[in-house]
């Protein structure tokens, strides 16, 4: 054999037709495109605070929408496992639950839930082609995971009180649900935020290399300053309430926003995909922003309802 073959010189094989440039240098350590990413949460945001503030009912419908667009990527990723859940039915569920929460309160929600289960179970009854049961499962595993758990938001920024459904440009007469969404949503993008920080710059230890690989120790204990620093400021200044409440509140959404990370991720491992899809650019898809908040609308109602 000849020796070693010299690899092709730089200026060489960018000329080449279809050459791919190395973007390695654009990626920083923990796998985004920064400037992507900053930009397309930043008007997230502030799309979503401008809902919530001023015109709560546009903030549901865009909720709404977010949330089917989540049940299209997951069960799009589970149709290449030919796992093909009932799409009509699980959509319909997935568009009824936010508005029933919103309107109805709990018990709406629920009813809603079961409608949808029930829905999908009848939809496949009917249906001859083969996988029912597996079909059954995934869809109910959509409608669980993302337009359930995503309602309590709703739940919570309707409060004791009726729905708001026009403009709200009194600022001093908020809906105190709308404030406890506020801050539930500052402390998951404070537990984003300082994490992916401190793990980039201090990252050592991952937490679940087999699940999550980028996330580490380090990053989890900037998540817990971080947001324990937001909660009680904004408890405080906001709720007036006492500093302990914000704590609380603090813990609970980094526990449970990580909690939804490793969730999403152990789903993507298992169906084999990276981002759910790219719809978002330098985020991934819908389902790899929605992840922490799905599992923190829960807690936060129940910390707030018990607080």
């Amino acid at each position: 054999m000849p020796g070693p073959i010299a690899p092709l010189p730089a200026a060489a094989a960018a000329a080449l037709p279809g050459a791919i440039e190395d973007t390695s240098k654009h990626t920083p350590k923990a796998g985004r495109n920064l400037p992507a990413a900053v930009g397309v949460g930043v008007a997230l945001l502030a799309l979503v605070l401008g809902g919530l503030l001023f015109f709560p009912l546009a903030f549901v419908v865009f909720a709404t929408a977010f949330a089917c667009l989540g049940v299209w990527e997951v069960t799009r990723a589970m149709g290449r496992h030919e796992i093909s859940a009932p799409l009509v039915p699980v959509m319909v569920g997935t568009a009824a639950m936010p508005a029933a929460a919103y309107f109805a309160g709990s018990e709406g929600l629920l009813f809603a839930f079961t409608a949808a289960s029930a829905a999908t179970l009848l939809w496949r009854v009917v249906d001859p082609a083969p996988g029912a049961i597996k079909s059954i499962f995934a869809g109910v595993f959509a409608l669980a995971w993302i337009p359930f758990m995503l309602s309590f938001v709703f739940l919570m920024i309707r409060g004791g009180a009726a729905p708001t459904t026009g403009l709200t440009l009194d600022l001093g007469a908020l809906n105190p649900g709308v404030l406890q969404v506020v801050i539930m949503l500052l402390l998951v993008v404070a537990n984003d935020t300082f994490g992916y920080l401190v793990g980039v710059l201090f990252g050592k230890h991952p937490m679940a290399p087999k699940i999550s690989p980028k996330k580490s120790w380090e990053g989890f204990a900037g998540s817990m300053g971080g947001a324990t620093l937001v909660g009680i400021l904004a408890t405080v200044f906001l709720l007036d309430e006492h500093w302990w409440v914000g704590l609380a509140l603090a813990v609970g959404m980094v526990l449970a926003g990580t909690s939804g990370d490793f969730a999403e991720s152990m789903v993507k491992r298992e169906l084999g995909v990276k981002d759910m899809s790219n719809i978002l650019p330098g985020h991934g898809g819908v389902m790899d922003r929605l992840d922490s908040i799905l599992f923190a609308a829960p807690v936060a109602f129940a910390i707030f309802s018990v607080l």
